[in-house]
């Protein structure tokens, strides 16, 4: 397959539109606040890159850094550990806000529940954030991931204390198979992807996420500023609905330009985009990109739905992008902070390097309305999950630019 560029613009349209009340600022705000009771809680970073900004033609340049999240070097315990809380107390009963982290992991919630065992599929990140929650909670864990996953990123989570591996199947498959397991052996399937019938923890999940946008939110209030770009990665489309989705709550048809952005060799939610026809797209195969995370195939239904009425853009790219991001990020400009950030963490910072730096780009640039008063927000969402590619890319200069 040929790696390029592609991008499908979505018309603003007024008139009814996907409700958002569920990744708005009140919901937002009841969520963080469940977070903010683990012990090792702590906002992430936003970094202002003001020396990238001007390197790039830009007027300010922010991103948020996932590296420091709870310490596993990425967001997605975010949404693990929120549907895992909603999930208890649902079984028990209980609001999630009388349940906090303390209470949850205590001996007398885990003699009313007994032994649990959530199992998801994952390319790394997701799965350890999970095995990371049962083992707080003292509960049980299983954790499968597709071929060709790295053996640092299935280490991490076996230290979790889950019963993980890697398979030979892809990612898609992969939920499959751990939907299969959950439902012979009676555990509890904790997966980002929704299905009929299963919509309640992907629901939870995308929720968890909004902790992430709420503190970017907050953090940029402190200084005074709003973007005029938000650009957000997407695998299923559930990190990016879920913060599409809080920051159109917050500013309705004033928020900021929202661009999902996707490797070339799943580009689930950009081929969904250009069909128009409100029928998903899937991506099947090996689906071969360094973007690990977001290696995915079928689009979350409920990420979809936000996007779909939300976002304005949908860009598909090659995998040097994201290299390019990573060796940007590791590489600051001026007196910018440095940031470790890992191949489907620096996609969006690539993407807007590119734009800005390759003069045959300038067509996308013109079409996603980048200019020097544009303020723009990316997030970070890992660090070095994979230390040895990382090092290849970033040292090594492995993914070189086409031109």
């Amino acid at each position: 397959m040929t790696e390029n560029f592609k991008c499908v613009s979505l018309q603003r349209k007024p008139g009814e539109k996907y409700p958002l009340d569920f990744l708005g600022e009140a919901s937002a705000e009841r969520v963080h606040s469940f977070h903010k009771s683990f012990d090792a809680y702590s906002p992430t970073p936003l970094r202002e890159l003001q020396g990238l900004a001007g390197q790039l033609g830009l007027k300010s340049f922010y991103l948020k850094d996932e590296s420091y999240r709870f310490g596993l070097n990425a967001f997605k315990v975010l949404g693990g550990s929120y549907a895992i809380g909603q999930y208890i107390a649902s079984r028990l009963g209980e609001d999630i806000f009388a349940l906090p982290y303390r209470r949850m992991i205590s001996d007398e919630v885990r003699a009313r529940l007994g032994e649990i065992t959530f199992v998801t599929a994952t390319d790394g990140n997701h799965g350890r954030g999970v095995a990371w929650t049962a083992n707080q909670l003292h509960q049980r864990s299983v954790v499968l991931m597709p071929k060709g996953s790295a053996p640092e990123r299935l280490h991490n989570i076996q230290a979790e204390g889950a019963d993980a591996s890697i398979t030979d199947l892809n990612y898609d498959e992969a939920v499959r198979l751990a939907n299969q397991m959950a439902e012979e052996n009676g555990w509890v399937m904790v997966q980002d992807t929704a299905w009929e019938g299963y919509t309640d923890i992907p629901t939870w999940i995308m929720q968890g996420y909004t902790t992430m946008a709420y503190e970017a939110h907050q953090q940029l209030e402190l200084i005074g500023e709003k973007p005029t770009h938000i650009f957000l990665q997407a695998g299923v489309g559930s990190l990016a609905g879920a913060v599409c989705g809080f920051f159109s709550s917050l500013y309705g048809e004033e928020r900021p330009i929202i661009t999902i952005v996707e490797p070339n060799q799943a580009d689930c939610l950009y081929r969904t985009a250009e069909a128009g026809d409100g029928k998903l797209r899937f991506v099947t195969g090996d689906m071969d990109t360094i973007m690990a995370g977001l290696a995915c195939g079928e689009p979350c239904t409920i990420g979809w739905n936000v996007l779909r009425d939300w976002a304005d853009n949908f860009v598909s790219c090659p995998d040097y992008v994201a290299a390019k991001g990573m060796r940007t990020l590791g590489n600051p400009a001026g007196e910018d902070s440095r940031v470790v950030s890992g191949e489907s963490g620096a996609v969006t910072t690539g993407l807007v390097a590119a734009l800005m730096g390759d003069p045959e780009l300038r067509w996308l640039k013109e079409k996603l309305k980048l200019d020097e008063s544009s303020r723009v927000l990316c997030f970070s969402t890992e660090g070095d999950t994979d230390k040895e590619n990382y090092r290849q890319i970033v040292w090594d200069g492995k993914y070189p630019s086409f031109h």
